[in-house]
């Protein structure tokens, strides 16, 4: 007889884009998360992982940010992230923080050890593959800087769209290069950020999708941005939303939620 396998206990890294923005990515990580046998538990003691001041330079604030990170997330199996961005920040530059620190920078190993970003975790750990999720619908996805170069997120979210069933994914031309977000980026070099995220809808558009996905809400919030402002008709979707079934929401930058 095959034993049930104990169910991991996961602790969501709800990120500050999704618990202001975007709420229903956080609700549509847990349903996934759950489907997939897990236990979940959301902190409330975690706040942003850092990266804002991380990237603005301010070493000092981001050690306190960090710090308090490694706290709220103590002794939790597994830590998961909607975001390619902070589960990246955790991963790879929470270690790299703390390297003149040898206590917290255990702490911070430790942490990196067990910290995932969403469909990474679902692919790459838990072998999980959406449950009876149906969409009559085409899509294309935009792999975010983040996710594909921090953390190796690529063919994972392609392969759990593929077991949509009715989903067609189409892939759009130069869907790896930068959308132009890139957090402060777009502020500093608004000019800049305008040319690439263009170039980024000319190749959406292009595809004649439906749906646009990606596993970063920064990039999406960027992207749909400048398709509604050139009443490009293609509804802006988190991936976990779509694996969750829980396309009927407005996309983003459609109104209320």
């Amino acid at each position: 007889m095959t034993e049930t396998p104990e169910p991991k206990t996961v602790a969501l890294f709800v990120t500050c884009l999704v618990d202001i923005n975007r709420p229903s990515v956080a609700f549509a990580a847990i349903k996934l998360l759950e489907q997939a046998g897990c236990t979940i538990v959301v902190p409330d003691t975690q706040t942003c992982c850092g990266q804002p001041a991380y990237n603005s330079g301010d070493k000092k604030s981001t050690k306190a940010i960090a710090s308090a990170v490694i706290e709220a997330f103590k002794g939790f199996e597994y830590v998961v992230a909607p975001s390619g961005s902070c589960a990246g920040m955790i991963s790879k530059h929470y270690p790299e923080l703390f390297a003149d620190d040898p206590t917290m920078l255990v702490a911070a190993e430790e942490l990196a050890g067990r910290t995932f970003e969403l469909v990474s975790f679902l692919s790459d750990v838990l072998k999980y593959q959406p449950a009876k999720t149906t969409l009559d619908a085409s899509l294309t996805y935009h792999d975010s800087c983040s996710s594909l170069r921090e953390v190796n997120v690529k063919d994972q979210p392609r392969a759990l769209l593929a077991s949509v069933e009715g989903l067609e994914v189409r892939e759009a031309e130069d869907r790896e290069v930068c959308c132009g977000f890139g957090g402060t980026f777009c502020i500093k070099y608004s000019e800049i950020s305008g040319s690439m995220v263009d170039k980024k809808v000319d190749n959406i558009a292009a595809t004649k999708a439906d749906i646009l996905a990606a596993g970063d809400l920064g990039c999406l919030m960027n992207i749909a941005g400048r398709l509604h402002r050139r009443n490009e008709d293609i509804k802006v979707l988190h991936v976990a939303e779509v694996l969750a079934g829980m396309t009927d929401v407005p996309g983003l930058g459609e109104g209320e939620r």
